[in-house]
């Protein structure tokens, strides 16, 4: 274990996660589609954003409360969901959501989580992230589960058919050990991630039991069974984000897997523009891949989206430091925003708009 008071920067944390991350987790956390071009320009796109700020704005009274789907947030930042979250602490799902609920969050919690709902919920605010399997009873089922659970949104990821190439997922051998299980999944054999020769045994998971025939008509079709407001994971185009709102969808979340599905995407913040402007203030707009601070909240935010997901550098935090880490990580990105904000003329989240960006 690790002292995460210790750090000064997120680079620090990272690089001492990755010490302690077995090499098939390490590989599996920190890899992307094939020869990691979308992974890289996820991050890329970020930088080349720069701001362009005012100055004697009076920010002396400054708010980053806002609010999602009704829900009232300390920070404009959500757990993103990543799976098999045991793999890289003990305590896992546990520890990011005790942490988000102690910041004033929530967690998006993963259908591939190695933590029951029931307790995840248990500990705070939660969205349950779902794949559709082959098998839709299983899938109703996985949806009622999360509702009784107590979870207050579904989000419905689009954008994983199939499983991207993850070569360091191939090299690495990727399974989940006999200790671990996805304890929400009910469809038989569908628990485990066992070992496969040559391959990624979750690139042969999501072969057997994912379904790849996910259309608009699963979209109204999930829309139909549960009570839960739906949004949709993995909008990359002004286009879908208007036909998955005519499909029933509450919000988008504008993402390309975290750059580890299909190769040469555009990053998220290439893209999220076109979304905002097709949805126009119609649906919440949710968005991540790439965010490394509280800086590229404050982009995020100025290109259109109401709240921003943070994955990898969660999940580092949790590595060795677990509830106390991610919280830690939340309080770096809540000073870099807080301090963003001042140093453009913004007091309030609805102040942040496209003024301070220099594009």
């Amino acid at each position: 274990m690790f002292d995460p008071t210790a750090f000064v920067n997120l680079a620090d944390v990272e690089h001492a996660a990755r010490e302690r991350l077995s090499p098939m987790a390490r590989a599996y956390y920190s890899g992307g589609a094939r020869d990691r071009v979308a992974l890289r320009e996820n991050r890329t796109a970020w930088e080349r954003l720069a701001i362009h700020y005012r100055v004697l704005a009076d920010v002396s009274q400054r708010s980053m409360v806002t609010a999602l789907l009704g829900q009232e947030l300390s920070l404009p930042v959500l757990a993103a969901p990543t799976a098999f979250q045991r793999l890289a602490h003990p305590d896992g799902e546990l520890a990011v959501a005790r942490a988000m609920a102690a910041a004033g969050s929530i967690m998006v919690l993963s259908s591939l989580s190695t933590t029951a709902v029931e307790a995840v919920c248990a500990q705070g605010r939660t969205w349950f992230q779902l794949y559709v399997y082959r098998d839709r009873g299983a899938t109703a089922a996985l949806v009622a589960r999360a509702e009784a659970a107590g979870c207050t949104a579904l989000v419905f990821t689009v954008d994983a058919p199939v499983l991207g190439c993850r070569e360091d997922d191939v090299r690495g051998g990727f399974h989940l050990p006999a200790h671990l299980k996805m304890e929400n999944i009910t469809a038989t054999g569908a628990a485990g991630v066992p070992a496969v020769a040559g391959e990624s045994g979750l690139s042969r998971y999501v072969a057997d039991f994912i379904d790849p025939a996910i259309s608009w008509e699963t979209l109204r079709w999930l829309s139909g069974i549960t009570h839960l407001p739906v949004l949709v994971k993995g909008i990359c185009r002004g286009d879908d984000a208007e036909r998955a709102m005519d499909c029933g969808a509450a919000g988008v979340m504008v993402s390309n897997h975290g750059g580890r599905a299909l190769e040469s995407t555009r990053g998220v913040a290439e893209v999220l523009p076109e979304i905002a402007e097709a949805v126009e203030g119609r649906c919440v707009i949710t968005a991540g891949g790439g965010v490394r601070t509280g800086f590229d909240v404050l982009k995020m935010l100025a290109l259109g989206a109401d709240a921003v997901l943070v994955g990898r550098d969660i999940i580092r935090a949790a590595v060795g430091g677990g509830a106390q880490g991610v919280r830690l990580h939340f309080d770096y990105l809540a000073s870099d925003l807080r301090r963003g904000m001042l140093l453009t003329g913004s007091n309030t989240l609805s102040d942040i708009g496209s003024r301070v960006l220099d594009r």
